[in-house]
């Protein structure tokens, strides 16, 4: 089922599976901004990340001593989300841990997300509780894809110098860096750019990155400033790009005696909440 929420500029729809976004239309042209999915492509639009970012090493990771199997990106992606409210401008979902995820995560959370409207902008925040006893390990991510065209460009919000941290086939960080920008702000977005993968990007000056075409004046202005790494990434060719706020980062090749130790984990003391947002700012 897909739930809606519209105000005098925008259109948004979001699917209970996954409580993923499906739809961000302008309601003075009828422009839809996100990607709409193509199995022959990518099937996703902007699959929620939790209780991890990308792959874990040889999917598993280990907690006191005990080895759980996970799937890439984690598990909120794969269930359907409870529908908890609407409003003229705001959607809540939650998903809660049961038996299922138990048996992969052991850990008794609930997970809301929150989609906003303000005037131009969707503002989506993740609401993160520990209902556990033991203190709760995890990451969580956006993944939004946003249509464009081959040619648009994305412009952070200050000239950069920034590495983009390798990855391997397998999505795990190769523990290299690769230069990528040079004191300048633009990715220009070529057929090629995204063939070793997704750019990763961490120690950002900007705050905002923003999607811009010379063919039209549509923008996505998308702020990243609660993040601690920034994803780009798309299909090679294909007519969409991912902007990705990850709170966490995918594996490397080191194992890991336990999750506490995963690189850029959040760790959550029991009874307490943690939250963090993205906001994308649509103009024409």
């Amino acid at each position: 089922m897909i739930h809606y929420i519209e105000n005098e500029y925008l259109k948004i729809g979001v699917k209970e599976d996954g409580a993923e976004l499906t739809s961000v239309i302008s309601k003075e042209t009828g422009f839809e901004f996100l990607w709409q999915g193509n199995p022959d492509v990518w099937y996703g639009q902007s699959p929620v990340l939790f209780p991890n970012i990308g792959c874990m090493l040889d999917d598993k990771y280990y907690l006191d001593g005990k080895e759980y199997s996970m799937p890439k990106h984690g598990l909120f992606r794969k269930r359907k989300a409870e529908f908890v409210s609407d409003s003229d401008n705001k959607l809540i979902f939650v998903e809660k841990a049961d038996d299922a995820t138990r048996l992969i995560y052991p850990f008794e959370f609930e997970v809301y997300v929150i989609f906003e409207l303000i005037e131009k902008s969707l503002k989506v925040t993740h609401k993160i509780i520990n209902n556990s006893d033991t203190i709760m390990y995890f990451s969580i991510g956006g993944h939004p894809g946003f249509n464009c065209e081959i040619g648009d460009y994305l412009l952070f919000e200050k000239n950069e110098t920034l590495d983009t941290i390798e990855i391997d086939t397998e999505c795990l960080r190769t523990g290299n860096t690769i230069p990528f920008l040079n004191n300048c702000n633009k990715i220009e977005i070529t057929k090629n750019v995204f063939d070793n993968d997704a750019l990763i990007f961490t120690d950002m000056k900007s705050s905002y990155i923003t999607l811009a075409s010379d063919n039209h004046n549509r923008t996505v202005k998308f702020d990243f400033s609660d993040c601690s790494y920034l994803g780009i990434w798309a299909k090679p060719g294909a007519p969409y790009v991912c902007i990705e706020p990850w709170w966490g980062v995918n594996d490397s090749h080191e194992r890991k005696a336990d999750i506490s130790q995963k690189d850029a984990i959040i760790s959550l003391e029991s009874g307490n909440t943690y939250s963090c947002y993205w906001c994308a700012e649509f103009a024409e």
